[in-house]
């Protein structure tokens, strides 16, 4: 009787008496590496490669390891772990030492390649972060510029003296505009929110404080000005833009024409203290006039006058460098 003729595509396979079994593969057998299987996965880490090398140079395992810091246990794993991920015998251990394969030798003229390569790139990461911090551009609006900002910066130079900081005040409009210009690491608002398009942290809090003359009808009322009367009244504000403007705007619903508009927290005291008429000003700012009675705090009611005082960077992008350290500091006070 004639047996029916096999394909070539479905050749027969011996049959164990236990059933079908796989194959056994050689325990340097290729591992097959589909498509799309990342090179991470494909390649040995660093770590292996230099490994790899010290053994080369050194002839030992053990010594390989100690020159690494890691046990020989530890040592041989990672070589062992390599072997498989590469599917060949890289080195001949003995009691005499360690020998490298033909394959071995090989790979490890690749390895040195790599460890070069990833030499240069560390370089030239270091060369990036030395770039980086060696300046720290910071810009803050007004109030935290003049009486926080000092002293943040003087415990930064204590820690980072070869960091040159240069400080951009503005109103917190323009330290928004200028961080998403990328003219400034990291930046520092007063108001009811962060600017559009940065993250923020708050670092601090403050109270806006109604203040006149000694001279000046309100220095002597007894009864606490009322939030209407204060809408009224036309003020020394800062300008449009600035984070005192808009808390107390939004405090009170709207103000009536300013008496003068000015662009500094300094130049609203001045003015307030030379009797121009009564002031809006942060409390971080007053303790020397109000303690020299230059000026007379005047209480208010039925408002809030309290604020955020905000660190702020591009939205998606952390501070790294002396700008995180900066933020650091500011953290380590509020």
């Amino acid at each position: 009787m004639t047996s029916a003729p096999q394909s070539p595509q479905s050749p027969q396979r011996p049959q164990s008496p236990h059933g079908p079994q796989s194959p056994t593969p050689s325990p340097w057998s290729p591992t097959p590496g589909p498509s799309g299987v990342p090179l991470a996965h494909r390649v040995p880490d660093l770590a292996a490669l230099e490994l790899l090398l010290a053994v080369a140079r050194l002839g030992s395992l053990g010594r390989a390891a100690r020159e690494l810091g890691i046990t020989q246990p530890a040592a041989s794993g990672r070589v062992r772990s390599m072997e498989r991920q590469l599917g060949v015998a890289l080195v001949d251990r003995s009691p005499r030492g360690s020998r490298l394969t033909e394959a071995g030798a090989l790979v490890t003229d690749w390895a040195r390649r790599i460890v070069e390569a990833a030499e240069a790139f560390d370089a030239g990461a270091q060369a990036l972060r030395d770039r980086r911090d060696s300046r720290l551009r910071v810009a803050a609006s007004m109030t935290i510029a003049e009486y926080l900002l000092p002293g943040w910066l003087i415990a930064l130079r204590a820690r980072r003296p070869d960091t040159a900081v240069s400080l951009l005040a503005g109103n917190s409009a323009e330290v928004a505009e200028r961080l998403l210009g990328g003219d400034a690491d990291l930046g520092f608002v007063e108001g009811l929110a962060a600017p559009t398009g940065l993250d923020a942290v708050v670092v601090g809090h403050d109270r806006l404080i109604v203040v006149v003359a000694p001279g000046h009808p309100w220095a002597r009322r007894r009864a606490p000005l009322g939030a209407p009367e204060l809408a009224g009244t036309p003020l020394i504000l800062r300008e449009q833009g600035s984070g005192t403007r808009q808390v107390l705007d939004t405090a009170l619903g709207g103000l009536a024409a300013p008496l003068m508009e000015l662009s500094s927290t300094t130049a609203v005291k001045s003015a307030a203290v030379s009797g121009a008429g009564p002031a809006v000003v942060s409390e971080l700012a007053l303790g020397d006039e109000l303690a020299a009675r230059r000026l007379v705090r005047v209480a208010v009611e039925g408002v809030r006058l309290r604020r955020e005082l905000r660190a702020v960077w591009p939205m998606g992008q952390v501070p790294a460098g002396p700008a995180r350290e900066l933020l650091g500091l500011t953290r380590d006070g509020a």
